[in-house]
Formats: C-alpha cells, sequence, structure tokens
C-alpha cells in the first residue's frame, strides 16, 4: 500500500483531507460572495462580471472541477469519519443532553444533506436554467432578479446559507484544530476568527435575495 493510500485510510488523514479541502472551498466561497455582492452595483456591472467568468472558457471548467473534487473528498471523509465514530460506539453508555457542544457542531450532518441539495438545485436553477423560471444565458443580474423573486426559492436560500454558516463556524473551527493551529485555550482566537468568517459569508449570501424580496435589487 502506498504511503498516500496509506494516509487516506487513517482517521488523522481523512480529518486533514477534510481541513485542507475545507479551507478551498471557504476560500471559493469568500470570492463568489464578492462576486454575488456586485449585482447591488447594477446590471452592467454584475453582467459585466458574469462574461468575464465565462470567458475565461477552460480555465472555468479546470476551476469547477477541482472545486467538484474538493466537495467529493471533504463529503466522502466526513461520511467515512462519521461511519467509524459510529463503529467505535455502536451504544451510547448514558443519554445526555448535549452541553459542550455548539448548535453547529450538532447540526453538522443535517446541514451538510441540505446543503448537498441546494448545491444540486442551485446548479440547475442559475448554473444551467433547467429550473428557473426565465432563464437567459447572457442575462445573469435578470437571472438574479427573476429568479428571487420566486419567494420559496429565496427563503430556501436564505435558510440554506444560515445552514451554510452554522457549517462554516464549526468546521473552521474545527480544521483549526486538525492543523495545529488551534492551540488549547478557555478562550481561542481561531474560535472568534471562525465566527466572524461565517457571519461575513453568511450574511454576504443573504444579502442578494434579501435585496431583490425588498426591492433595493430591481
Amino acid at each position: 500500500m502506498s504511503a498516500l493510500l496509506q494516509f487516506w485510510e487513517s482517521t488523522i488523514g481523512k480529518k486533514w483531507v477534510m481541513a485542507v479541502t475545507g479551507i478551498g472551498l471557504v476560500l471559493f466561497a469568500f470570492a463568489h460572495m464578492a462576486g454575488n455582492l456586485q449585482v447591488f452595483m447594477g446590471a452592467g456591472v454584475f453582467n459585466d462580471y458574469a462574461h468575464k467568468l465565462q470567458s475565461l472558457g477552460p480555465l472555468l471548467w479546470i476551476g469547477r472541477l477541482g472545486l467538484l473534487a474538493m466537495a467529493i473528498l471533504h463529503i466522502i471523509s466526513a461520511l467515512q469519519l462519521t461511519a467509524r465514530a459510529r463503529a467505535a460506539r455502536p451504544e451510547g453508555y448514558v443519554k445526555m443532553e448535549p452541553q459542550i457542544s455548539t448548535l453547529a457542531s450538532r447540526t453538522m450532518r443535517v446541514g451538510g444533506i441540505i446543503l448537498a441539495a441546494f448545491l444540486i438545485f442551485h446548479i440547475l436553477h442559475f448554473t444551467t436554467g433547467q429550473l428557473h423560471p426565465a432563464f437567459s444565458k447572457g442575462g445573469a443580474y435578470g437571472n438574479v432578479v427573476l429568479g428571487f423573486r420566486v419567494w420559496w426559492v429565496a427563503v430556501f436560500y436564505i435558510v440554506a446559507m444560515s445552514f451554510f454558516g452554522l457549517h462554516l463556524y464549526h468546521g473552521i473551527w474545527a480544521g483549526a484544530r486538525t492543523l495545529g493551529i488551534s492551540k488549547p485555550n478557555p478562550m481561542p482566537m481561531e474560535r472568534k476568527l471562525a465566527l466572524g468568517a461565517a457571519v461575513i459569508i453568511w450574511a454576504g449570501f443573504i444579502a442578494v435575495p434579501i435585496g431583490v424580496l425588498l426591492g433595493i435589487v430591481d
């Protein structure tokens, strides 16, 4: 068995894969959020931004495939680590209410399922257009406005991004511990940074559907 495969098969290896791919996905989330917020600058600016992305051609697809690979590795690692944890303790000794765990950590599995469903819907809605009410390949701004005018789509987006924020908070903090960045401390700086990053990304993403619903983006 190769060293790389041995690393992958180990528990610490899977945790490292989760942490590293998580960092990559967080960086993408920041960039994607910044791009989305350009919708508040008007149709011309936002459509120009979307056109520049499309003009990347093969590079855009390489980036998409890279993101897909990171997401798949992240999900597989999470599922396998969960299965190992359950196998190590198939039955709890005592049923206890969570005291140390946070809401973010307790919703990681449910949130992960919701985010996976959202990702599929999001691609079919804004990228390929099959689920969009009036998709236009060259009209990104109009796609956003018309898409989020459907109230349940906007609500689904906001709910999914709320779970994403919780997922980010716990994931960034857990990843910092896995990579050895976070040291034992009752109030570690890494936890505050994780919270700050999660709130910024959450607020940035939900600002767009809220802006459409309120008529700010029209």
